[in-house]
């Protein structure tokens, strides 16, 4: 393979995450990264790096309890990176040396970032880094503040406690130094509203963060992107709420024990986390059958492009949603807020929606055929890991190597995305220079 064709834009993300990966795996398999200083198996290491670098969060051990200060440490830097975005760094880290970027960086940059133009990088970049480090500071003083007179931590571990979940809340990654997650805080809306703020920035994307810190007071003015990712967001985390609230509310492993206030609390973080965060304040392996459902349906759509959040992607469902309308109505075109989708972005969104759905259900069959896990937990599973959403019903730790392997697959392609994993192997554009007749072969 040629040096060029390495360096492309579509092949050097992939790369960068997988080299980060590798560090990741290497660093936590020091004994000095694990709390009873033993090397940790490589299996154990490379799974928790992936799940950091792709800001998933599902773990094979607890990671409060397993892994050293030091490996903690290294676990936060890791999501810190992922969901900051390789790209970001490296942009961010030419402009302090250069103070100006190579074409190619740019591109690069661009296609991670989904910046409008070229030139558009640089602001973006900076963004990323103002938004990422003022939302982790105000939310970790938040939970320290919280965690220091509420619960009456020392001042260390209140603020160990609050800056780890700051992280990962804004990163989406739903990494937990508790083993029960954030159960404890069920019923405290003082600790869990920061976490979820945290949860909705980050996820909406930072081409809408962009788009609303310049136009934030006209609302007209804001691009199609915005409007699309503002709206499907506040509809499924509205949709979610209420349906989790029918299914959950006299379930006696979930929301039954709870007086009311505190069931509307944990049913909303449930459907904000549901969309990539991964965080639980309830038993996720307690859910109905109904509510497994909605939390498959919430996890592959996922948050906002070029963000921290996972899923097909919110602009991607909402696409899929105007193209059925409009189909439905005989319209020429599809249209959203005075304005005409692109037939590009058509194409685009219909095969994200294939291609994800071709890898969940591969990946479903490869783990069904290797263990005898229930096949409801089994398709959970692999959704939150293909989403890089971390959710679990508790099977993770108890899949065979195999199974595991497969779940590392599917985190790494689902943060990657499948489009830029697929134009990675398939690089180039080739432009045909003619044109096939055109027949109407029966759709239904």
């Amino acid at each position: 393979m040629k040096i060029r064709e390495v360096q492309h834009p579509a092949r050097v993300v992939p790369l960068a995450f997988l080299i980060t990966i590798l560090i990741g795996t290497a660093l936590l398999m020091l004994p000095i990264a694990r709390a009873d200083a033993v090397a940790t198996p490589w299996l154990t290491a490379l799974f928790t790096s992936v799940s950091a670098v792709c800001v998933t969060g599902l773990v094979t051990v607890d990671t409060g309890t397993y892994w050293s200060s030091f490996g903690q440490w290294v676990i936060m830097a890791l999501f810190q990176v992922g969901g900051f975005g390789m790209m970001t760094v490296a942009t961010l880290l030419g402009l302090m040396v250069n103070r100006s970027l190579r074409l190619r960086t740019r591109l690069t940059a661009q296609a991670e970032t989904h910046a409008v133009g070229i030139g558009d990088v640089t602001s973006v970049a900076k963004l990323v880094l103002v938004v990422t480090l003022i939302v982790e500071l105000i939310v970790a003083l938040a939970l320290l503040l919280r965690l220091r007179i509420g619960y009456e931590l020392d001042w260390a571990d209140a603020a160990w406690s609050g800056l780890f979940h700051a992280v990962s809340a804004f990163n989406n990654a739903g990494f937990s130094i508790h083993a029960d997650g954030l159960m404890r805080y069920a019923s405290d809306g003082a600790t869990l509203a920061p976490i979820m703020f945290a949860i909705v920035v980050g996820g909406l994307g930072f081409p809408v963060l962009n788009d609303l810190r310049r136009k934030f007071t006209t609302p007209h003015h804001w691009s199609v992107h915005t409007k699309l990712t503002l709206v499907g967001t506040a509809v499924l985390l509205v949709g979610g709420t209420i349906l989790l609230l029918g299914f959950e509310w006299s379930n006696p492993r979930t929301l039954g024990p709870m007086a009311a206030g505190d069931k509307l609390l944990s049913a909303i973080f449930a459907s904000v986390s549901a969309r990539t965060a991964g965080f639980n304040s309830i038993d996720i392996g307690g859910l109905t059958h109904e509510s497994l459902g909605v939390h498959y349906f919430l996890m592959f759509i996922g948050g906002g492009s070029a963000g921290t959040a996972g899923g097909v992607k919110v602009g991607t469902a909402m696409i899929l949603v105007m193209l059925v309308i409009a189909e439905i109505r005989g319209r020429m075109d599809t249209e959203a807020f005075g304005r005409r989708i692109s037939h590009s972005a058509q194409r685009q969104a219909i095969t994200v929606l294939v291609l994800s759905s071709a890898v969940i259900v591969l990946g479903t069959v490869f783990i069904l055929h290797t263990t005898d896990i229930a096949t409801d937990k089994v398709i959970f599973e692999v959704i939150s890991a293909f989403a890089t959403v971390g959710l679990s019903t508790g099977i993770t730790a108890e899949l065979p190597e195999s199974a595991q392997l497969m779940l590392v697959l599917l985190m790494y392609v689902g943060r990657v995305g499948t489009i830029t994993l697929a134009a990675s192997l398939a690089l180039g554009e080739h432009r045909m220079p003619f044109r096939y007749p055109e027949e109407h072969p029966v759709v239904g």
